[in-house]
């Protein structure tokens, strides 16, 4: 289970009505179960893992969330869920906008690409690390839009999305992000976990 999945149980009130967004195998679905008795549905685009979700007896739409999350009503969850997924979408403005149309709250994990140990391996190696939270070569990457931290917190400026909640993860141990430390948490943080609303 990723380490990210507990902190993202802590932010999810139980009995909720939750959306996954590429959901994957569905283990954080399942968790979130189990945990919180959260009434969740998840989309995913691959094929063999709807199918694995299936087997699990989760509920799963196939589809692709940059296209097919416009089906769902506004406001038709408190949740959706993007975890370390954004970074992979064409257009990630687009995808951020209609999981604040559909959810009360979004819950956005990214790896942060600021993180020491990726700008110390870009200067010395001088190629693209392979990391835990970015564990594919620059060739056969899914992710086509990295970010850092900081990036994420001046984009939520930018368009004017509130930051509920703000937590760097940094070998498992979370903290909150805060203006004052963000220059410190963008730089020691491998994984950034954003409550996020309207």
């Amino acid at each position: 289970m990723k380490p990210e999945f507990k902190i993202i149980s802590q932010l999810i009130d139980e009995n909720s009505q939750v959306l996954d967004v590429g959901c994957g195998d569905g283990i954080l679905m399942d968790y979130l179960i189990k945990e919180k008795k959260v009434n969740i549905r998840g989309i995913e685009i691959s094929k063999t893992k709807v199918q694995n979700c299936i087997a699990k007896g989760l509920t799963i739409i196939e589809g692709n969330a940059e296209e097919d999350l416009q089906q769902f009503p506004n406001k038709s969850f408190d949740y959706v869920i993007l975890s370390q997924t954004l970074q992979a979408f064409l257009n990630p403005e687009k995808v951020i906008n209609e999981l604040l149309r559909i959810g009360k709250q979004a819950i956005v994990t990214i790896p942060n690409f600021g993180y020491w140990k990726i700008r110390l391996h870009l200067l010395l190696k001088g190629t693209m690390p392979v990391t835990r939270t970015l564990p594919d070569e620059w060739y056969n990457t899914p992710n086509i839009h990295l970010c850092t931290i900081k990036d994420f917190v001046f984009f939520s400026k930018a368009k004017n999305f509130k930051l509920s909640k703000s937590i760097a993860l940094r070998n498992n141990l979370p903290s909150d992000i805060k203006n004052s430390n963000l220059d410190m948490k963008n730089l020691s943080s491998n994984l950034g976990i954003f409550l996020i609303e309207r």
